[in-house]
């Protein structure tokens, strides 16, 4: 079936008649079928269970009227057709064929694969209005506060814990879980060598709960312990910690902080560690974002003026968003001029406790240390990539980035928010193209601010250490290469553990299982 049959099937289901035309013979030409579909503003908002009253976290009266899934599922389309970044690819399937408007969300992306035979599209998802609300302004989700790491997502399995948030579940325990904790069994399965489909969905159930007050019992062996214990953790709604361990290392002239989520609260957060070191006098500064898988790309705008300060940023751009065709030079949901994100020297006043355009602190250094992992994602990567588009020099230490160039403006529509890829971002030298991660390089490698790949040293991740502390891998190889000025690598050490994309117990999620949003680059909300 061509393009033209694909979009009539659905418009006549949507009520809507059209006609395309045949091919020679003096016949009429074939219409746009781009141009068939249903309009964005008749069909927003339009509800087969239109919502009454407000948002409990915004306030904000829903906007739903009474209409029918149709109406959402053309709302979808015409979405999609109006700012997909590749809205030419997608095929527009008939709607009756779906039962639900996310279904239905989940057809309409490209199908085409990049060299490696990998998705071209691996970012389409949804979440529920409410939980996206309370995830990305006030850092709230359902769980313990520990943070797992599947090593290995197969029998023999491997699952540790990665990091805690202070204040939860997890970190009330007596002792508290810590990092590198195994963790052997989860309500009385096997978490090693279990594979049955019952004994699996316990294990995911238990390690990943989505309500509170659940609870569920875990046999873990500690770091360093020869014998194991049980313990007992009831979800709850988890307030996350953005900002952890802000540090001076070296005799006060390196600071180190672990970064982990570009969230509203990150940005006091963010503020407070920076003003911090820049009071213990640092002249070197080491970022933790191994497990930072995204989030609000002022935020990352944000922390790349406060590491490199004016003289290096001042009218430079942080990152420059390219549209589908139809917006060469206007934002096709701001509907702004295009102009760059520049690198905020003001805040932008995201969480309520920061004021709008106060001036943000800097540090203003030439080079930067990041930690890296799988999982440090999007406006992760946005910091790295924006840092050397400016002339500040990056070094990376650790394992490939996750690979995604590409964000989204959020869209609420009936109860639902829809994560759709609509820009890609690229430096101030043009650069965006490491949609298969930016990777370190061994020993100090010049000239490759255009390309994926970063000077610094590939080092496995360290489950033996805790996060900061001068001994871990990764930050020790971040140190000694700092003090051999870029000369001097750690050999590879042996029984560390490299972490993978756990296909074989979640599917194709991200190492931590983090919420979607927090693996992407998110546009700042249009106020």
């Amino acid at each position: 079936m061509n393009i033209c049959s694909k979009v009539f099937s659905a418009l006549v289901l949507a009520g809507v008649l059209v006609g395309c035309g045949g091919g020679g013979g003096g016949g009429s030409s074939s219409p746009d079928p781009f141009t068939l579909l249903p309009a964005v503003a008749t069909t927003k908002n339009r509800c087969a269970s239109p919502r009454v009253g407000s948002s409990s976290v915004t306030g904000e009266a829903f906007p739903d009227v009474q209409g029918s899934l149709l109406d959402e599922q053309n709302f979808l389309a015409a979405w999609t057709n109006d700012t997909y970044l590749w809205y030419r690819e997608v095929a527009y399937p008939t709607p009756a064929n779906y039962n639900s408007a996310t279904a239905y969300f989940a057809a309409l992306k490209t199908n085409a694969v990049t060299g490696s035979g990998a998705a071209k599209d691996r970012f389409h998802f949804t979440y529920t209005t409410s939980e996206w609300e309370s995830l990305s302004t006030q850092g709230v989700q359902i769980g313990y506060g520990a943070n797992w790491a599947v090593i290995k997502s197969t029998p023999p399995r491997s699952i540790k814990v990665a990091y805690t948030d202070p204040g939860t579940p997890a970190s009330a325990l007596s002792p508290a879980l810590s990092r590198g904790a195994t963790v052997l069994k989860v309500d009385g399965v096997d978490v090693v060598n279990n594979n049955t489909q019952s004994g699996v969905n316990t294990i995911v159930a238990g390690l990943f709960p989505t309500t509170a007050n659940a609870t569920h019992t875990f046999e873990i062996k500690d770091p360093g312990s020869a014998t194991t214990r049980t313990v007992t953790m009831t979800s709850a709604s988890i307030t996350t910690s953005p900002v952890q361990n802000v540090q001076t290392l070296v005799g006060g002239a390196v600071g180190y902080m672990q970064f982990n989520d570009h969230i509203a609260t990150a940005e006091p957060a963010l503020i407070n560690a920076i003003t911090q070191l820049k009071n213990a006098g640092v002249t070197d500064l080491v970022i933790d974002i191994r497990y930072n898988g995204g989030g609000y790309l002022a935020i990352a705008a944000e922390l790349a003026y406060m590491v490199a300060g004016p003289t290096r940023t001042t009218g430079k751009t942080f990152e420059l968003m390219t549209f589908n065709d139809k917006y060469p030079t206007v934002n096709p949901v701001t509907k702004a001029a295009i102009a760059p994100t520049p690198f905020y020297a003001t805040a932008v006043g995201l969480d309520a406790s920061v004021t709008q355009g106060s001036a943000l602190p800097h540090l203003g250094l030439s080079r930067v240390y990041v930690l890296t992992g799988p999982d440090t994602c999007s406006a992760s990567e946005a910091i790295m990539n924006g840092l050397r588009g400016a002339g500040v020099q990056v070094f990376q230490f650790g394992s490939k980035t996750c690979g995604k160039p590409y964000g989204f403006y959020p869209q609420a529509n009936c109860g639902t928010t829809y994560f759709s890829i609509q820009f890609k971002g690229v430096n101030a030298l043009g650069f965006g193209d490491y949609s298969d991660g930016l990777a370190p390089q061994n020993g100090s490698v010049t000239g490759l601010a255009s390309q994926a790949i970063l000077p610094g040293c590939s080092v496995a991740d360290d489950y033996t250490h805790a996060l900061g502390d001068p001994a871990e891998a990764r930050l020790a190889a971040a140190l000694q290469y700092r003090t051999s000025n870029g000369t001097s690598c750690p050999t590879p050490a042996t029984g560390m553990a490299q972490p993978q994309l756990h296909a074989g117990l979640l599917g194709e999620s991200p190492l931590l299982n983090r919420p979607q949003p927090l693996t992407n680059r998110i546009a700042t909300p249009v106020r």
